[in-house]
């Protein structure tokens, strides 16, 4: 399988787009030095365009989601950094669901259930972890709720447990944070790994479908 890259923002890393906008940006200073009162104005115009575009190219980029398949792994890349999984350590990948009155309707998240948490822990930095912990409490409330623990649910959301593997490998602090966060989403929805439908370029089914493919097509003992 050849490598794919998928992006939520594909504009922003369009070479024609970044000549458009350059061009635009240069014409505006350009009037504004032929048209401003003085020279002072214009100076000043003109950096206050390039700050306010350069703060807003920064927002793009903070909210930009970034996916890589290859024949070999699925990686996620963030602003602050990201994730990687090997094909061999996922045993599946789906739509998440949320029971209700014995229907199960979708959520807005797509979800990936890994054979071993190691490799993952290992791969993931401190901010990444960080953010993953916070922007996921909705869902493992929801969870929570729906298996009757909203009660406990301050207590599962900072359990901070030292996790072990199979192998006696400990870990502790935000990699054990995030293990035993896995483990109660792993128990709610049968997924560890979270992807929220909002970080993808297509719709939910169709994104699952691509990852099933190059998961059918990699090799097992990679």
């Amino acid at each position: 399988m050849e490598t794919v890259h998928l992006t939520n923002q594909p504009f922003i890393f369009s070479t024609i787009t970044l000549r458009w906008v350059g061009g635009l940006l240069a014409i505006g200073c350009l009037i504004l030095l032929l048209y401003a009162p003085g020279i002072e104005q214009a100076v000043l115009s003109i950096i206050a365009i390039i700050c306010v575009g350069g703060f807003g190219y920064l927002l793009i980029l903070k909210s930009t989601v970034r996916f890589t398949l290859t024949a070999s792994h699925f990686q996620q890349h963030l602003f602050k950094g990201g994730w990687v999984v090997k094909w061999s350590n996922i045993s599946k990948i789906g739509i998440c669901t949320y029971e209700n009155d014995g229907w199960h309707q979708p959520l807005p998240w797509i979800g990936i259930k890994l054979r071993d948490y190691s490799p993952y822990l290992n791969s993931i930095c401190p901010r990444i972890a960080t953010e993953i912990l916070l922007s996921q409490r909705a869902l493992l409330y929801l969870g929570a709720k729906q298996n009757k623990q909203g009660d406990t649910f301050e207590d599962i959301v900072l359990d901070s447990t030292i996790y072990k593997n199979a192998q006696g490998e400990e870990f502790k602090g935000l990699q054990a944070m995030l293990a035993n966060r896995m483990k109660y989403q792993r128990s709610y929805y049968d997924y560890d790994i979270f992807i929220s439908a909002h970080d993808i370029d297509r719709e939910p089914e169709e994104f699952v479908g691509l990852v099933r493919r190059y998961l059918a097509a990699a090799d097992p003992n990679q």
